[in-house]
């Protein structure tokens, strides 16, 4: 199954999910960048609110991408201590990337809520959306956070996954929902026709939209 863009995907995962339709305090939040347009089309179909979780990737010295560890809202930071180890990263230059990330973090908060309040997530059920999982680093981070907060029940939907990860994240939520985990998995953008990096501006217009047209009972 390869996905036309994200919205795509997001309206597909939403069909998967519909039995959350109708439901009270269900709560949407998107890690963004990418994951904000699949959270969009799924908050639409529940008629649910949605907001951003901000997380960021701790990336590996020379290979950015490859995430050693994540930092989320609220000040959560997990490491790959492993693969820290089998790497031989220092530790100035973790907590170097740490507190860059640390401020591109605060920026995204302040760029995309726009003065708006985080939304309350005790006692809801909270559906945590990405564009897939590769890693899981920066999901992982976003989920300890996101339980420290107390919500009723934890729910994971990404359209595509590796197995492995998906198998570890399904150990720490209430639910995983995927539409596709590959084997072999390539990486997230490998199952998408339009991969094209989401904008801050399409972030913002997503969650302004959400904002003023869809309110959970």
């Amino acid at each position: 199954m390869f996905f036309r863009d994200r919205r795509d995907a997001g309206r597909r995962l939403a069909m998967t999910l519909a039995g959350y339709r109708g439901k009270r305090h269900i709560l949407v939040l998107a890690l963004p960048r990418g994951g904000v347009p699949v959270g969009y089309e799924i908050a639409r179909s529940l008629n649910a609110f949605l907001d951003c979780f901000i997380v960021r990737k701790i990336g590996a010295p020379g290979d950015p991408e490859l995430a050693i560890g994540a930092i989320a809202s609220g000040g959560t930071r997990i490491l790959n201590e492993p693969l820290i180890a089998e790497l031989g990263i220092p530790r100035q230059f973790i907590d170097k990337v740490s507190q860059n990330e640390a401020a591109e973090l605060d920026r995204r908060e302040n760029l995309f809520r726009r003065g708006r309040e985080f939304l309350r997530i005790e006692n809801k059920t909270v559906i945590l959306v990405d564009d897939g999982l590769a890693t899981g680093a920066s999901m992982t981070a976003a989920i300890i956070a996101i339980k420290n907060k107390s919500p009723k029940r934890l729910v994971v939907a990404v359209p595509v996954a590796s197995p492995e990860t998906l198998k570890e994240i399904g150990k720490r939520v209430d639910e995983t929902v995927c539409l596709q985990t590959p084997d072999p998995f390539w990486s997230v953008g490998s199952w998408y026709a339009d991969f094209t990096q989401t904008s801050d501006q399409e972030v913002q217009f997503l969650l302004d939209d959400a904002a003023r047209n869809w309110a959970a009972a």
